[in-house]
């Protein structure tokens, strides 16, 4: 009988649906807050170079993360392909994460020294000279595009209130740091170092 009084009474139902979806996720969310794995970073974990910061705006402005995930799950078939698990550690410094959902192409968490400097040179000019069955688009643009150092600087300083630790002196050198770099060469250091903390398992 009170169960038929809530489903008839539709401002009732909405109440009770919201505290139901609030204190399920006050349940889920709440304690990952307080978990130490979750809110301390890795050992040597670092907060990305200014090139590298510049590269990975352009691997978002790009849409990268729309076709490459940056989540190893925890499962045998994927750390045998891609190497150890991602955990949350690695990724307290992402101003947004980019872990995603779709896998157009391969996941890049672990990609970091797997393939030369001119290996991804090669492949962002044009996919199909290094993987001939790949669907991707060549990123020839990225090769002309200079990078602009007048706003890097402060991009490090608003992560830096979001609790990245930048110091003063990576701030202050930010500007000559990417002054005169291709995008290409941005979005390439940032790939070099995803994942290299954490060792591949076998």
């Amino acid at each position: 009988m009170r169960h038929e009084k809530i489903e008839k009474n539709l401002g009732l139902m909405i109440v009770l649906i919201v505290v139901a979806i609030s204190f399920g996720g006050l349940v889920e969310i709440v304690p990952l807050f307080f978990q130490q794995q979750t809110t301390q970073p890795v050992e040597g974990l670092k907060p990305l170079t200014a090139l590298q910061l510049e590269g990975r705006d352009i691997y978002i402005r790009e849409g990268c993360n729309v076709c490459h995930t940056q989540m190893v799950r925890p499962l045998r078939a994927e750390t045998e392909r891609y190497g150890h698990y991602s955990v949350a550690g690695e990724f307290v410094y992402d101003h947004p994460f980019l872990w995603g959902s779709k896998r157009t192409g391969p996941d890049l968490a672990r990609v970091g020294r797997r393939y030369s400097d001119d290996w991804h040179r090669a492949h962002l000019m044009n996919p199909r000279d290094v993987v001939p069955e790949s669907n991707m688009p060549a990123f020839a643009w990225l090769f002309e595009n200079t990078l602009d150092a007048e706003g890097t600087a402060a991009k490090m300083r608003a992560l830096r209130a979001l609790g990245v630790p930048y110091t003063d002196g990576d701030i202050a050198a930010a500007r000559m740091d990417v002054a005169g770099k291709s995008e290409a060469e941005a979005v390439i250091a940032y790939l070099q170092q995803l994942g290299t903390l954490l060792k591949r398992e076998r």
